[in-house]
């Protein structure tokens, strides 16, 4: 008993100060933040305010409108992202398929490149003399260079293709070491039974990746909701101009409270403010996720007894 107190003790001479840092470094900016958010603070003046900060934000047009252009993103980056990681996956995965590794490699290497880097690349190809512009001009698609960076959509279009171009690769690995854990043998009792390779694709590997599916949608959905690296370095003006992009269509609610600290007059009370507005998006979010994924395998239970009474009931074994 002597000895195991003694190594009781050891073990927390080790995990103090972890738990020092992780309540210095988290758990008291979560709390801190918290408090500043219903606080006005300008420089080093601090007032508290209550829920006027809360209020201001609710009749705040900028607010909404990095709202809505993060939601945009969200709605259209993520769900294409995704498809086209579970389609690389599925295609990687293919026994037939030569080179790949070498294909597995490359849609991977995007996702650990520098992030200014490929900003930097992205900014050269869209620009109003560059690589995409002059292919378009000489295969005649269009008559005049576009003005990629300057119009909201077009920019909004280069931001998300940015994106995608970063990211599919990072998700189509937690598919893909998904799909290399499922059973050949399910495979090839479908393929016995008549099933095509498609077939077995949605009624096989689509259900039995739901987990993967639900975390990569979590976990973009989180990310998505606090951009901000891409839309600050593609930017044409960056952090001196007025705008975030043409018409702030790179104004995103990270963005937004980024400005609030460090570009505006600062006031780390509202920033505050806006963070935990991110924060409660993200945890409706998240539980509207889990509830109809579960909605879903709730549903596909009930049909699998209902199949099941019904061949008992006749008699199959």
């Amino acid at each position: 008993m002597a000895t195991e107190k003694r190594l009781d003790r050891v073990g927390w001479y080790f995990i103090i100060p972890a738990g020092v840092l992780l309540i210095f470094f988290i758990v008291y900016p979560i709390f801190y933040s918290l408090y500043l958010s219903f606080t006005s603070t300008k420089g080093i003046v601090s007032q508290f305010v209550g829920i006027k900060n809360y209020i201001r934000m609710f009749n705040d047009p900028m607010f909404f409108l990095a709202l809505k252009n993060t939601f945009r993103l969200l709605l259209l980056q993520v769900p294409i992202m995704l498809v086209l990681a579970i389609s690389f996956a599925a295609i990687l995965n293919n026994k037939n398929v030569r080179f790949r590794g070498f294909f597995r490699t490359a849609l991977f290497l995007p996702s650990v490149t520098s992030l200014i880097a490929y900003s930097i690349l992205f900014k050269m190809l869209f620009s109003y003399d560059g690589l995409v512009n002059n292919t378009l001009l000489k295969l005649a698609f269009i008559d005049v260079p576009l003005q990629w960076m300057s119009v909201p959509k077009l920019a909004t279009f280069v931001l998300i293709l940015a994106m995608i171009w970063r990211w599919t690769g990072y998700n189509m690995i937690f598919y893909l070491s998904a799909m290399q854990n499922i059973s050949g043998d399910l495979y090839e009792a479908a393929s016995i039974d008549g099933s095509s390779k498609v077939h077995s694709f949605f009624y096989i590997t689509i259900p039995l990746l739901k987990p993967i599916i639900l975390f990569t949608t979590v976990m973009s959905t989180i990310g998505t909701l606090q951009l901000f690296d891409e839309p600050m370095n593609l930017s044409q003006g960056g952090t001196t101009s007025s705008m975030i992009g043409p018409d702030n269509c790179f104004l995103t609610l990270s963005v937004y409270i980024y400005n609030i600290c460090f570009k505006y007059t600062p006031n780390f009370g509202y920033a505050a403010t806006v963070s935990y507005a991110i924060l409660i998006i993200i945890a409706l979010l998240t539980v509207i996720q889990f509830r109809v994924s579960s909605d879903k395998d709730d549903n596909l239970r009930k049909k699998l007894e209902r199949s099941e009474r019904k061949l008992q009931k006749g008699g199959v074994r």
